[in-house]
């Protein structure tokens, strides 16, 4: 029995994770100027005791502390002051401090968006900008999906499309966001399973998510800090029953607060910029309630012959 809680409760931080890892950089109101290509390693930290298992929150003393390392690689490309493309590539490694459970390691998801800014107009003293975001994402490795909690990802392909609006006056803005994520079925290597009834089958069917985000703070051209709400639910699904063992077609729903800052040290034409932040999980279902911290530092190539005034440089890099 203790086992199996403590596969639930890994299996939950490992999917609180993988959202939080999934939204560092395609989330924002910030376009990159053409042919300025910005890129750089993100590391991040969460930890966690407690979890949701359906609605009931509960600990696991077995279990310890739990905990995920990331270490990514991020980039941001203007093909176009008002068109970007994005890419994110983590290593993943999970660990429990107490208990027999070993954690794993390795190469998870290439992630890849596109980023269009189709409308940027001034009105009621500040400029109203509106964006839409398509990407999706596929496993790099042959990790196995079913060696849960323990395997570094779902391995499940995904595509989403991403409606964004953002509007900012003098240094203060505000952002909205809302995100539909289609997943792809997964294969697993047992030949039956048991959600709410039997499956004669090798796979799983992966119900649907959705996304929102909302930031607000202060935005210029060499600092942005902000604080940020996010709510991931999952559109079907069912609950982990007492004491059993987690399954990648569960009901996974969070809600993260959390702050973000970016610094530009070096404003030259090749800059250089410190970006940090964490959040923690206030409300779940079949989730952790984790702790994430992060960071990251990114170097901005121009390849321009010739240096460009941005039209709105507060929200350009």
């Amino acid at each position: 029995m203790n086992r199996k809680l403590k596969a639930i409760v890994i299996f939950i931080f490992f999917i609180t994770t993988a959202h939080i890892a999934a939204a560092q950089t395609d989330m924002d109101a910030i376009m990159m100027g053409k042919k300025r290509f910005c890129v750089g390693p993100m590391y991040s930290y969460t930890s966690w005791k407690n979890y949701w298992e359906g609605t009931l929150k509960r600990d696991n003393q077995n279990l310890g502390t739990v905990s995920t390392q990331m270490i990514g690689l991020m980039g941001n490309y203007g093909i176009t002051s008002k068109l970007n493309v994005l890419f994110s590539v983590p290593y993943v490694k999970t660990k429990a401090t107490a208990g027999t459970l070993h954690g794993m390691k390795g190469i998870q998801d290439l992630s890849l968006f596109v980023k269009w800014m189709p409308i940027e107009k001034e009105m009621l003293g500040g400029v109203f900008s509106l964006y839409g975001i398509a990407g999706g994402s596929f496993p790099l490795t042959n990790y196995v999906a079913d060696f849960q909690p323990l395997s570094i990802g779902l391995h499940s392909k995904t595509a989403s499309g991403r409606l964004m609006a953002d509007y900012q006056a003098g240094s203060f803005f505000v952002t909205a966001s809302a995100t539909y994520v289609l997943r792809d079925n997964v294969k697993i290597d047992r030949t039956s399973y048991y959600t709410t009834e039997m499956y004669y089958t090798n796979e799983i069917k992966m119900p649907d998510g959705a996304n929102y985000n909302f930031r607000t703070g202060y935005r210029s051209e060499k600092l942005i800090a902000e604080a940020v709400v996010n709510k991931w639910n999952t559109l079907g699904g069912f609950d982990i029953t007492r004491n059993n063992m987690p399954f990648p077609s569960n009901k996974m729903n969070a809600t993260t607060v959390g702050a973000n800052i970016k610094y530009v040290i070096l404003p030259v034409k090749n800059e250089v910029s410190l970006v940090a932040g964490g959040n923690t999980t206030v409300a779940g279902r079949n989730m952790g309630q984790s702790t994430t911290f992060y960071g990251s530092v990114f170097y901005v190539l121009d390849f321009n012959h010739k240096a460009k005034t941005s039209t709105q440089p507060a929200k350009t890099n």
